[in-house]
């Protein structure tokens, strides 16, 4: 090395420092790349993409390679460094050389091949994939007992197995929301909400037992006045008791035998479809999973004790995920109607997560459910005309109150 010419070792100090920040950027890059946007391209059989998802299965012998690489490199330049100084300088300028190798090792070797790398990843990690991997097969042996002793010491530490590629949900969440440029904001939407259905229960978004449209199979007049007037699809029946559903009817069947004029109670009993009862508490994410295998749209919410709490329609739980896209047929006035001051005249049975969606807000719904519930639940007693409380940003005014509850209530934000 001594007998080479300045000229070569200064050649050769240059090419190290290449070198140096080849393998500095590659490492970065390999850490920097998005693994989901990698198994996209493998997928494509992008040669390059698959490369490097072989080596980042074994983390170990790729750092080690780079590693092992980096430092050699690193300690050769340090080493020419200071025979150049030598030889031009002299004795006393090993300190002075030693200094400006790091300095510039610092500036072109480190900071500013890593600092693009991490920016462009994929520019550096897919082409330097086939070197790395060239230089792991030839040092194997090296690398092997260099990844062995850095394993034994992590295990003895207690740190093996720390960390996996996986996300949850509150991950998967932010890169939905990272991913704006890609998506629309609809679609974003959509992807949040089917994240949140694990979050939200049946009892969250059912028609609670009180509204439920129902006939005593025992009352025939009452039936058929139902049947008459009835502005839903599906009509429950029960037995004796309103807690004691036998089933519903489908109101296309009951047009297919008034079509062939066979309407009586005999062929309505015919009609009657066997219920399917949901326990409270079933995440969204479960129920809509059960819908599907059970090829059923509507389901009986039923407490622990068999009591009914309310009913669940699979459309309903398609809307948690794309949003409202149809309006009861019942619905003859909105649940929630701006003033010109801008306060909200809202009918208290409106839930509490609709009127949080609505309003932008996020009134507690642990508890109660509904608008109503949260008022009783606040007031603790049975609540009274022009009365009115604050909870949250919220301040809620009871206009209305009959012999069964509250009918209509004002909403008015406060800063």
């Amino acid at each position: 090395m001594e007998s080479l010419s300045t000229f070569w070792l200064s050649v050769l100090l240059f090419v190290l420092i290449l070198a140096s920040a080849f393998f500095s950027a590659s490492e970065t890059s390999m850490m920097a790349l998005n693994r989901y946007r990698l198994k996209t391209l493998s997928s494509k059989n992008n040669l390059q993409a698959q490369r490097v998802e072989r080596l980042l299965k074994n983390i170990d012998y790729l750092i080690g390679g780079i590693l092992l690489g980096n430092n050699f490199v690193n300690i050769l330049a340090a080493s020419i460094a200071t025979l150049l100084a030598l030889k031009i300088w002299g004795e006393g300028s090993v300190i002075i050389a030693s200094l400006a190798l790091t300095l510039v090792i610092l500036i072109f070797a480190e900071n500013t091949p890593k600092t693009f790398a991490a920016k462009n990843p994929e520019k550096i990690a897919l082409p330097a994939s086939w070197l790395l991997d060239l230089l792991i097969k030839i040092f194997k042996p090296l690398i092997y007992l260099i990844s062995l002793i850095s394993k034994s010491i992590l295990n003895f530490l207690g740190l093996k197995n720390i960390s996996k590629d996986i996300l949850n949900s509150e991950e998967l969440r932010m890169a939905v929301v990272d991913s704006k440029s890609v998506l629309s904001k609809s679609y974003q939407n959509m992807l949040l909400n089917i994240i949140d259905l694990e979050k939200v229960k049946v009892d969250d978004i059912m028609i609670p037992h009180h509204e439920l449209v129902s006939a005593d199979i025992n009352n025939e007049e009452e039936l058929f006045e139902q049947l008459k007037r009835i502005q839903h699809t599906r009509l429950l029946i029960f037995d004796g008791s309103e807690n004691n559903i036998i089933g519903t009817i489908h109101m296309r069947d009951v047009v297919n035998i008034y079509a062939r004029d066979e309407i009586n109670m005999a062929k309505i009993k015919e009609i009657i479809r066997e219920p399917y009862f949901i326990p409270e508490g079933t995440p969204l994410s479960q129920q809509l999973e059960h819908f599907k295998t059970q090829k059923r749209r509507l389901g009986i919410v039923v407490d622990e004790y068999g009591e009914v709490q309310g009913m669940v329609v699979l459309d309903d739980i398609l809307e948690e995920i794309v949003g409202q896209f149809t309006s009861s047929q019942g619905e003859s006035i909105d649940e929630i109607n701006i003033q010109s001051d801008g306060s909200y005249l809202v009918d208290p049975r409106i839930s509490i997560r609709e009127l949080n969606a609505k309003l932008k807000v996020s009134l507690p719904f642990d508890n109660a459910k509904t608008l109503n519930g949260l008022i009783l639940e606040q007031l603790q007693s049975f609540p009274q005309h022009n009365v009115s409380f604050k909870v949250d940003s919220l301040i809620i005014e009871i206009v209305q109150v009959n012999k069964q509850g509250v009918k209509l209530v004002k909403i008015t934000k406060v800063n």
